[in-house]
């Protein structure tokens, strides 16, 4: 296997469309346009994961970030953003993932709940982080119908298990 092909995982086979997300029990994913919880390994998964590929997200989830993420294709959905370096903004999430199909990576929707709803129905993958705890917030994940996904990965981690899901034929 040569090394081109261990570093880009896409090569011989099209773009896959995933949702990655932290979210409790409840489906509970944010409070106040930012992350209830403070879980580093969550967030060294997400860079493991995401890096070298399209990311697609909202206008508060860029906003929460505060910056473009590096080493990875950013687009945000948003009427109102201004054009800032490192992002390339959408006015819709159809504008968003057409550009980002063009790119020939894997997509990854980041959130917020507008785009996972959007995705839901369009994704191979679901890359889950359930995180452990009460916590409290506004912003919740759509209702998943779990019979439509199996269950490929499991992985425990400190406050949180990380599973990934294939969506059924």
């Amino acid at each position: 296997m040569n090394k081109a092909h261990v570093m880009n995982p896409t090569v011989n086979r099209p773009p896959q469309l995933h949702i990655i997300v932290a979210m409790t029990a409840d489906h509970l994913i944010g409070a106040d346009g930012d992350i209830p919880w403070q879980l580093p390994d969550d967030l060294q998964l997400f860079k493991q994961l995401t890096m070298g590929q399209a990311l697609i997200m909202g206008r508060t989830t860029f906003e929460s970030l505060g910056r473009p993420l590096p080493d990875r294709d950013n687009i945000v959905i948003s009427s109102t953003l201004q054009a800032t370096d490192g992002i390339d903004i959408y006015p819709t999430f159809g504008k968003g993932l057409a550009a980002a199909r063009k790119l020939g990576k894997d997509i990854f929707f980041v959130g917020g709940a507008e785009i996972y709803r959007a995705a839901l129905l369009l994704v191979d993958r679901l890359h889950i982080s359930w995180v452990e705890g009460d916590f409290f917030g506004d912003t919740f994940f759509p209702e998943i119908d779990f019979t439509e996904w199996e269950e490929i990965e499991r992985t425990p981690h400190q406050g949180f298990t990380y599973t990934a899901y294939l969506r059924k034929k």
